[in-house]
């Protein structure tokens, strides 16, 4: 019998509802140089069927009052004074171009009006007050007035912390590495599709781990289509809007025979590669077929920790990709891509690798070829390393859904009968549809306690 509950979200009502999914908590597998232990408090925790999921930190705000507002005028900022003796500050033009009346936000799209040509950017204050009921209110020099509610206007305090706290409310950017150990995080495919809890949990654990694995569908074609109305709409590529994952005749695809596939990240010969990967087993081979994962995000952080001028490389140089052939239409692809990409504040963002598709045309100095090719193995060979590869074979009716982005997957080569073809169907899915359902799943969620 599926059972489940959802860990704290602070609040006891949350604590005392249950959802119909099988649960045991595990623990999440630590990031290198950690010591395995509970979850971090800030989080909470989703019990899965024999595995571990995790959850949200966007936890409800405890009310806020103001105890105190000022102007200070030569710095042009308002601070405000909270009642538990912290301190906020916020500036000028950030306030008036945040105005949150009918005239300069249309609240049923929030959605800001006021143009910046009609904003004065260099504005102070006439007037600045505590309401009776604990808002904030501001008379402009034009006489203006905007009324901020002291919840929004904590969550959006300018303090490194606040800042931090809510681009992982909004975001989720923090990871939970795994290597071989992990039990990959399991749930029911109806409660995904008709629970509201369990599908957060679902999309939770597929941003921090990266994979979950799902049981009970159907083992019919449409299935993938069916799980991802649940967050939005299909990814379309040249590949369709469903792909059928079988060993083809003349296939346009390696992943259409029934050799062995090695770790790739999906269709890196897009510049916009899709962001989520769902696989479907309808009919699986007589022998072989295993799947294989890696956590990418875990292998480059192990190649920076060992081969520091391998990871730079890697972040670093620019390689061709290109995808040629027919199926949903022709199609004549070309991008570059680092191999790792960082974002602005040095963390890992995305792997871009599939050795099928990587290009013989190569942009780079003679001088380099041979530093990428170094690069290139030293980050390969710690993806086949066995304590980092996680291997799983699919039934009839499994279906996984991961982060194409993140991981990198495989599968070993398979031999099938006439009566027994294997048979996979895939979608994809761009992670900005499903953080949307994601956070509004949270709201939802949230709100119903």
């Amino acid at each position: 019998m599926w059972r489940s509950t959802f860990a704290r979200f602070a609040l006891p009502a949350l604590q005392r509802r249950t959802s119909a999914m099988a649960c045991q908590a595990l623990r999440a597998c630590p990031r290198p140089g950690q010591a395995a232990g509970p979850l971090p408090s800030c989080l909470t925790s989703v019990q899965l069927r024999g595995q571990q999921t995790l959850g949200s930190a966007s936890l409800p705000v405890a009310r806020q009052s103001v105890r105190h507002v000022r102007a200070l005028d030569e710095e042009r900022l308002m601070e405000v004074e909270w009642e538990d003796g912290g301190h906020s500050l916020y500036p000028f033009t950030w306030l008036r171009d945040n105005c949150q009346c009918p005239l300069c936000t249309l609240q049923s799209a929030q959605a800001r009006k006021l143009l910046m040509s009609d904003l004065d950017i260099h504005t102070g204050v006439d007037v600045v007050e505590v309401t009776n009921d604990n808002k904030v209110s501001i008379v402009w020099p034009d006489q203006h007035t905007s009324v901020f509610d002291a919840e929004w206007l904590k969550k959006r305090c300018f303090s490194p912390a606040a800042r931090q706290a809510m681009q992982e409310e909004l975001f989720l950017n923090e990871r939970y590495y795994w290597d071989s150990k992990l039990r990959i995080p399991t749930a029911d495919y109806q409660e995904v599709l008709h629970d509201d809890k369990a599908a957060l949990a679902w999309l939770l654990a597929l941003r921090r781990v990266g994979i979950v694995y799902l049981r009970g569908a159907p083992a019919e074609q449409g299935q993938v289509a069916r799980l991802a109305e649940r967050i939005g709409y299909l990814r379309l590529t040249f590949y369709g809007h469903t792909w059928q994952v079988q060993d083809k005749y003349m296939a346009n695809n390696v992943a259409y025979t029934s050799g062995r596939l090695s770790h790739h990240t999906d269709y890196p010969a897009l510049h916009f590669a899709p962001g989520v990967q769902f696989l479907h087993c309808i009919n699986q081979a007589v022998e072989g077929g295993e799947s294989e994962v890696v956590d990418g995000f875990h292998m480059a952080e192990q190649l920076q920790r060992e081969d520091p001028e391998a990871f730079r490389t890697l972040t670093s140089l620019h390689v061709d990709f290109t995808d040629t052939g027919t199926d949903y239409c022709d199609f004549m692809l070309q991008s570059k891509k680092c191999i790792i990409d960082v974002d602005a504040e040095g963390r890992l963002a995305r792997i871009n690798y599939n050795n099928a598709t990587r290009d013989s045309v190569l942009d780079l100095p003679l001088h380099q070829v041979q530093p990428f090719y170094r690069a290139l193995k030293a980050f390969v060979n710690i993806m086949n390393r066995p304590e980092n590869v996680v291997t799983y074979r699919m039934e009839p009716g499994d279906l996984v859904t991961f982060d194409n982005w993140r991981l990198l997957h495989g599968r070993r080569s398979y031999i099938s009968r006439p009566d027994r073809l294997r048979h996979l169907e895939g979608a994809y899915l761009d992670w900005d549809e499903v953080m949307s359902r994601l956070r509004i799943l949270r709201s939802c969620v949230h709100e119903n306690v």
